[in-house]
């Protein structure tokens, strides 16, 4: 299984239906469905009553025998409205690779991996998926949904995304940027780059509705390790400045710098209760899925 989720192995396969499909039926291995303790027709277990229980919920057989008061838990299928927003500029044209860029991954590849993935997982546990791509001049909005006809709208959007441009500032400032006032599970995929807090600042707008917003942070193994030519030149892929690379002398001030910009950045998102996770783009997918199936049981609806 660990090669269908190896992104230096997916990254040959262009068609995304046929790629989450592949990757989530042999993640789930026939284990499709999320359960949630609540009240429902399955029995699940007894457990002891607390104050505050729904009385309703007390089982009066239980008291006849033991004389003591217990809650009858049932196990019930719950489905959410899920939403995957896509940071679609410039900067996420990074490519990770060895010092020549070969084998690499785009930062945008690996978010439309994910996002295919984790919308055809959301759609076998019957959860409504939308698509939200913040796109200078094409950007794309898919109200969540619950069809397969719909799931196949959400990956034909995803396989034309080309980034482009900045992060758009008018976007964040959007009355409608976190959808209506039904809770949602936001997933959004950026790699953080920005001139003013504008990511930030729709992140914050985000969680302001009362979503759970999941974010995943995608950075290249080049950019983690300053992996890149010992004389060459790099270019901002928004700004388009360019900077002479001298890596021997640069190197310590470039570390200093990575590691104050990611922990700044995670302790932001946790200070907003915003669940953060960093992945490299040689991180198998499976870590993805994982995640999101662990905060999904979290998930009250």
């Amino acid at each position: 299984m660990s090669n269908l989720v190896d992104p230096k192995i997916i990254a040959g396969i262009k068609d995304l239906p046929l790629l989450a499909k592949t990757m989530v039926d042999g993640f789930m291995a026939g284990a499709n469905k999320s359960l949630l303790k609540g009240e429902g027709i399955e029995f699940s277990q007894y457990r002891s009553y607390q104050p505050g229980d729904d009385l309703r919920q007390l089982d009066w057989k239980m008291f006849a025998r033991s004389d003591r008061y217990f809650i009858r838990e049932s196990q019930i299928e719950a489905s959410i409205r899920v939403r995957f927003i896509l940071d679609a500029s410039a900067s996420m044209n990074h490519r990770d690779g060895d010092k020549k860029g070969l084998n690499g991954i785009r930062k945008i590849d690996f978010a439309k991996y994910l996002i295919a993935s984790l919308a055809y997982l959301g759609y076998l546990q019957g959860d409504a998926v939308g698509l939200t791509v913040l796109h200078q001049t094409k950007p794309i909005r898919i109200e969540p949904a619950q069809s397969f006809q719909h799931l196949n709208n959400i990956w034909h959007q995803l396989e034309g995304v080309e980034p482009d441009d900045l992060f758009s500032g008018d976007q964040v400032k959007s009355p409608n940027i976190a959808g209506n006032q039904q809770k949602e599970l936001t997933i959004f995929l950026t790699d953080f780059y920005q001139l003013d807090r504008e990511i930030s600042t729709y992140i914050e707008a985000c969680k302001r509705r009362r979503n759970e917003v999941l974010v995943f942070h995608l950075m290249a193994n080049n950019e983690l390790q300053f992996d890149f030519p010992d004389h060459s030149t790099l270019q901002d892929l928004e700004s388009r400045t360019k900077v002479q690379l001298d890596k021997k002398s640069m190197q310590q001030h470039y570390f200093d710098h990575l590691s104050l910009f990611l922990a700044s950045t995670r302790l932001s998102m946790l200070e907003r209760q915003v669940a953060y996770h960093l992945f490299t783009l040689d991180q198998p997918i499976g870590i993805a899925l994982r995640n999101f199936l662990q905060l999904r049981k979290r998930i009250q609806v």
